[in-house]
């Protein structure tokens, strides 16, 4: 069970074997150095070798309930603060799976005007699974590609799987991800203590976080473990802590549809829109273009566009205003009989082609953390999820059977979830903290934020627009002034304001 007292310190040495174990852990001094050999792709290499940042490796053990055992790694990023530095600001991207090493990278590179790159060190890791961090999660088979592998389209419903399917993916990952104890330990609790370990060997009395996403997650639940060492949180685009795993999903299902809805409404403002002027035909209109594509795909790029990966790209594409247009020429492009820009869209979201600065095992790392933190699925609970699926998102139905082969891709993983939820449960000694959340946010629906400030006793901010998270950005000036006076001088407004974008 997770600590929720907040009355764990840094281990004392005289306490027993195990806290004498994890105190040479949180006594570690980093070794920074250059970054170019935390690349996991030679573009990446190449872009960490200009970068104006250090890395370092953490050691953590393994298995924190057997501390004196084997020990592994993680990587960590640190980008200078622009001016003079009160300390460090702990970043996670989101995902899971996203690497922290590029998102703090990207943090300061988009916050090149915000007072928070300014007075902080920005630090980015990759967590437990993801990126350069050991082991990282590896579940392709030989030669293979997400694209290659039906367990892992993550964000569509329709692989068809079997038993022989999902044993398969365990062995693979089991094999490739470091054996089978690695993999029970890539779940969100373990890195939360992963995360503290980094708090005290960065020298931190107490932890400043920025997480986005996934980011929300991580960082409630290192509040509910750690509540009295946490000096400031920021958690933007909120998971909602309360909803089982069916539900969450069918919430993030449910505002893919809003956004899809919204996205269409953009595009019939146009006289060339391939979906059309009449609300009640987007949806239609939108099946009559992509279903074929499950018996006939398209040529694409220097292969195929099938039915999920044009459904992928069109979801991933979703998460932003900005990538509205690129669908509708993707769309338009799959009439004319090529899928170029949709697979472009894919791409972006599972982790880009070789060359990709994008962490490259980034799907692979999702469906790892998720199978340690999500609630495993029956076949008749995957069926339901299908069903409820298509009822709340239609734009996502490819027709036939929902029962045809629903599965849960995590069923022979050797170890229950642990991340438990509800988590992040009537959390004492939590200071203040902020949850950020745009009203029109796709995946991570508003309500969630509304959840989890309750959940924390955090306070609100809300942002009226369209979007999938935003601090990061530093592009909106009511939305940076709130979290850099909070972050800095742990100030927040008497009244919230509410932002737009």
């Amino acid at each position: 069970m997770a600590c929720t007292s907040g009355e764990e310190e840094n281990p004392d040495p005289g306490e027993s074997a195990a806290s004498v174990a994890l105190e040479r852990y949180y006594t570690q001094k980093l070794e920074w150095k250059g970054c170019t050999d935390f690349a996991t792709s030679p573009r990446e290499a190449e872009v960490l070798g200009k970068a104006p940042a250090e890395c370092a490796w953490l050691s953590v053990p393994l298995d924190y309930d057997d501390p004196q055992g084997t020990d592994t790694t993680v990587a960590v990023l640190r980008f200078a603060a622009r001016g003079e530095s009160q300390g460090s600001l702990l970043f996670n991207p989101g995902g899971p799976g996203g690497s922290g090493i590029l998102g703090g990278l990207g943090v300061a590179a988009q916050m090149t005007k915000s007072r928070i790159t300014e007075r902080f060190d920005v630090v980015g890791f990759d967590p437990r699974g993801v990126g350069a961090t050991k082991p990282a999660a590896d579940c392709y088979t030989e030669g293979g590609t997400s694209r290659g592998d039906e367990v892992f389209p993550l964000m569509t419903m329709t692989a068809s799987l079997t038993e022989e399917d999902t044993r398969a993916v365990f062995d693979r990952c089991a094999k490739g991800s470091g054996g089978v104890q690695a993999l029970t330990q890539m779940g969100s609790r373990t890195t939360a203590r992963d995360m503290d370990v980094l708090r005290a060997a960065l020298g931190e009395e107490k932890l400043t976080f920025l997480g986005q996403s996934y980011g929300t997650r991580l960082g409630a639940v290192y509040a509910e473990q750690f509540p009295q060492r946490v000096r400031a949180m920021v958690l933007d685009g909120a998971f909602d802590p309360r909803l089982g795993t069916i539900e969450r999903r069918l919430s993030a299902y449910e505002g893919f549809q809003r956004a899809f809805e919204a996205m269409a409404a953009a595009c019939a403002a146009k006289a060339t829109c391939p979906l059309g002027t009449d609300p009640k035909a987007w949806t239609s209109t939108f099946q009559t273009i992509v279903a074929p594509l499950r018996g006939k795909p398209v040529p694409a790029l220097d292969q195929k566009l099938d039915f999920d990966e044009a459904l992928g790209g069109v979801m991933a594409g979703l998460y932003s205003p900005d990538k509205w247009p690129a669908i509708m020429s993707g769309l338009a492009e799959v009439r004319q009989g090529r899928g170029d820009t949709l697979l472009e869209l894919t791409f972006d979201f599972e982790g880009g082609e070789p060359d990709s600065v994008v962490n490259g095992n980034a799907i692979e790392a999702m469906f790892a953390i998720n199978c340690m933190d999500e609630q495993r699925l029956t076949p008749q609970d995957a069926t339901r999820l299908r069903v409820k699926t298509y009822e709340t998102a239609p734009f996502m139905n490819p027709g036939g059977d929902p029962a045809a082969g629903a599965r849960d891709g995590c069923e022979f993983w050797p170890a229950p979830p642990t991340l438990g939820i509800p988590y992040a449960q009537n959390v004492m000694g939590l200071p203040d903290t902020l949850v950020v959340s745009i009203t029109g946010d796709a995946t991570t629906p508003h309500q969630g934020a509304v959840s989890l400030a309750d959940t924390l006793g955090s306070a609100l901010l809300t942002v009226e627009g369209e979007g999938h998270t935003i601090v990061s950005s530093g592009k909106n000036e009511c939305v940076d002034t709130i979290a850099a006076d909070y972050l800095i001088d742990l100030k927040l407004p008497a009244s919230m304001p509410t932002c737009s974008i």
